[in-house]
């Protein structure tokens, strides 16, 4: 029964360990990810010249800069404390191995001793001849047999548990040399975190001295995403209102077909028409085209592209924000700000049809492609490969994003994600 325990003990300990090595290796993907977020924003840092309109946009970027460094170092504490618990883990399972290898050699050392005592084949003949009858002599033939190669095993044993505890001694010891470069890794972290606070700190001393012409600025920029959001709603109505008369068109027709075919006493069936309809009351009335289409999309929520190919950092999210460090700064945004590379472009993240293109002031060109009753909307484009009536797939691109030379090159896309009439949070749909 004690040695039952014991094998669950060491099952346990091996699966602990065991779980403490994968985590440790995600968190590790995950700090990678985190520090290539941070490459990526640094150099768009430092393509973004410093200017009176740009400012409020670095300020944005190092934000964005040093969240991403603090989830770096909270992710280099959780490795390190994964580590501790994997070195814990890593000595009990040694312990266990050294005791392991006591037994055995306790057990190897008293056999030997008791072959020593018969230690002549005379010996081991006299055991056999000495029994009482045939069969008796067949078992202690055997047993002699048996007992040597239980020894022969035991010493290959001893020596495999030697290796092994020799191995785990020797993980052990990387263990704890990859611990001792995560702290140095840490402490560097820490260093750049304290200095870009710094910098942030700089931004927002500068910004607060041109207070009244950053609030005029976004005051503009409110009435221009007014503006644009105006333009969605109408066009969405517009579709709904289209897809209803088509609806009712097709059953008005559908209707007078059979009073002609009941007047001219035809038994001739009604003719087939593509029903539309809407999922919700004063919905958009989709096809059954567009009702798979619109299913799919629903299905892919977090796994759908980022509408932009390469790197990216989002600058804005979605909602009403206060800013953290200008408290005069409150946004609301309707979609998601992302700010890629000069020369990007922007990409369709689902199958779907282009049902308007249009252009508002401070939006440049915008894009509205819709997936059954889910609407992506793509603006801030200064190029558009599209129109409307055109099939788009997944990952196709769609138009160039804007760079605005006299804003330090930012080149900012802005996108949003409609169901029916409700603006939804872009980033859980995203991947």
């Amino acid at each position: 029964m004690r040695y039952v325990w014991f094998v669950i003990f060491i099952s346990f300990t091996l699966l602990a360990y065991g779980q403490n090595s994968a985590k440790v290796k995600q968190l590790e993907k995950q700090r990678k990810q985190a520090l290539e977020e941070i490459e990526m924003t640094n150099k768009l840092l430092q393509e973004t010249e410093k200017s009176s309109r740009s400012s409020l946009n670095r300020l944005n970027l190092l934000s964005q800069q040093i969240l991403s460094r603090k989830k770096v170092i909270s992710l280099l504490n959780q490795e390190i404390t994964a580590l501790d618990q994997q070195i814990v883990d890593a000595r009990k399972e040694i312990q266990i191995l050294q005791k392991e290898l006591e037994g055995k050699r306790a057990n190897y050392s008293k056999s030997v001793q008791g072959l020593y005592k018969r230690r002549t084949s005379q010996d081991r003949l006299l055991f056999i001849l000495s029994a009482d009858n045939f069969a008796q002599s067949l078992r202690r033939m055997r047993y002699l047999r048996e007992y040597a190669e239980w020894q022969k095993r035991q010493a290959n044993e001893i020596v495999d548990k030697q290796k092994e505890i020799t191995q785990k001694q020797r993980e052990l010891e990387n263990t704890r040399s990859e611990k001792n470069t995560l702290l140095g890794e840490r402490e560097q972290e820490n260093k750049k975190l304290q200095g870009e606070e710094q910098n942030q700190k700089k931004e927002v001393a500068e910004l607060n001295k041109k207070r009244k012409n950053l609030q005029a600025e976004l005051q503009k920029k409110r009435k221009q995403a007014d503006a644009l959001n105006k333009q969605i709603e109408k066009q969405i109505a517009e579709e709904i209102a289209r897809a209803e008369a088509e609806a009712k068109a097709a059953r008005e027709r559908e209707r007078l077909a059979r009073e002609k075919a009941a007047a001219a006493g035809s038994s001739a069936p009604a003719p087939v028409r593509e029903e539309r309809v809407a999922d919700s009351k004063g919905g958009y009335a989709m096809t059954k085209e567009e009702k798979k289409l619109s299913d799919d999309f629903g299905n892919n929520r977090g796994k759908l592209p980022f509408p932009v190919a390469g790197r990216y950092t989002i600058v804005s999210r979605f909602g009403e924000q206060q800013h953290q460090e200008l408290k005069y700064v409150r946004t609301n945004n309707n979609g998601i700000d992302i700010q890629t590379t000069p020369g990007t472009d922007a990409r369709a993240v689902f199958n779907g049809e282009v049902t308007r293109v249009f252009v508002v002031p401070g939006y440049n060109n915008s894009v509205i492609v819709r997936h059954g009753n889910y609407l992506t909307v793509y603006s801030n484009l200064s190029q558009v490969y599209v129109k409307a009536g055109d099939k788009v797939s997944t990952r196709q691109p769609i138009g160039k994003i804007f760079t605005d030379t006299e804003d330090g090159n930012a080149t900012i896309l802005h996108f949003q994600l409609w169901k029916e009439k409700v603006k939804q949070n872009p980033l859980p749909w995203l991947d």
